[in-house]
């Protein structure tokens, strides 16, 4: 880990975050959405193209317009059209999406012996927070590996957890909500951590209480890595197993796809559709079971 101790810590506008997430030649995947319209447009240039007076004020034309706007967190190889695993060139950085409990939950990052201080801190909107670290030496799988266990550890969003991922750009209004707020980025490290820098554990624990909603979306996840949608379909399952409404369910998935799904609600509508009839299919099953078992005991389960 490189460090220095005399940096101070300070906001960064726009430009100067994109200048310190990447190198002038490295291409960088700029993201806007219209969370009206759902259109989407992804644009690949130079990081000092992104940065450059004419590139900002599309954006911020873009932003005014009702758009929200993103960056890739990792720079892609020359030639790439699209933002794939395959087109990354290397890792520059791993994250955090905070949305649950985000202040307590930076603050047990702050305080945590298992991973090194942030580079950058982002306010996306009010209690909430992306926490972003440069990094170096780590390959794709390691990287993610590692996403997973931090989403895990501090109850971060299990979406975010792919090196592909986009992240808020600061600057601009984030569209998600009904009041004006525009995301602020602080820098507060200038340190560059290598993968012995974070000890997590793999197969964490479950979130830590003090730090999660007892019934909103769960931040454990299996080690197998699982898509977008066959997370989201077994934690639907597991929300109506234990009873909750799913009305509730809905808007949890809808709240947490938002940014990435054109149609959330239908999206998140079409998931507990899926796991309510997969549901009642092994009720269904297991009744058949008990029926043709007359003999068998009763057992208490707590």
């Amino acid at each position: 880990m490189s460090t220095d101790n005399s940096f101070t810590p300070r906001s960064l506008t726009s430009s100067e975050y994109v200048r310190e997430l990447f190198e002038p030649a490295d291409n960088a995947a700029i993201l806007v959405r219209n969370r009206s319209t759902g259109h989407t447009v992804q644009r690949i240039a130079k990081a000092e193209t992104v940065a450059s007076p004419d590139f900002q004020t599309w954006l911020a034309n873009q932003n005014v317009g009702g758009s929200d706007v993103f960056i890739g967190m990792n720079p892609l190889k020359d030639g790439a059209h699209s933002r794939t695993k395959n087109n990354i060139k290397d890792i520059r950085h791993v994250y955090l999406d905070l949305d649950r409990n985000a202040d307590k939950a930076l603050e047990a990052i702050r305080d945590s012996p298992v991973v090194p201080a942030p580079n950058f801190v982002l306010d996306t909107s009010p209690g909430k927070h992306q926490v972003v670290w440069k990094v170096t030496d780590f390959g794709q799988e390691e990287a993610e590996s590692l996403l997973h266990n931090l989403s895990t550890q501090f109850g971060g969003d299990p979406a975010a957890t792919d090196s592909t991922r986009v992240l808020r750009l600061p600057g601009f209004v984030n569209r998600k909500l009904s009041e004006e707020f525009i995301v602020q980025a602080r820098h507060e490290s200038i340190a560059v951590h290598s993968p012995h820098d974070f000890t997590i554990q793999e197969d964490s624990p479950e979130t830590p209480r003090h730090l999660s909603d007892a019934h909103g979306y769960p931040r454990s996840l299996p080690s197998e890595h699982k898509s977008q949608s066959e997370q989201d379909w077994a934690y639907a399952k597991r929300a109506l197993a234990r009873g909750d409404d799913p009305k509730e369910v809905i808007r949890r998935i809808a709240d947490y796809r938002g940014d990435e799904k054109s149609d959330p609600n239908y999206y998140a509508n079409r998931t507990v559709a899926r796991a309510q009839e997969e549901l009642r299919g092994e009720r269904k099953n297991s009744h058949s079971v008990d029926e043709a078992r007359p003999g068998q005991d009763e057992r208490d389960v707590s």
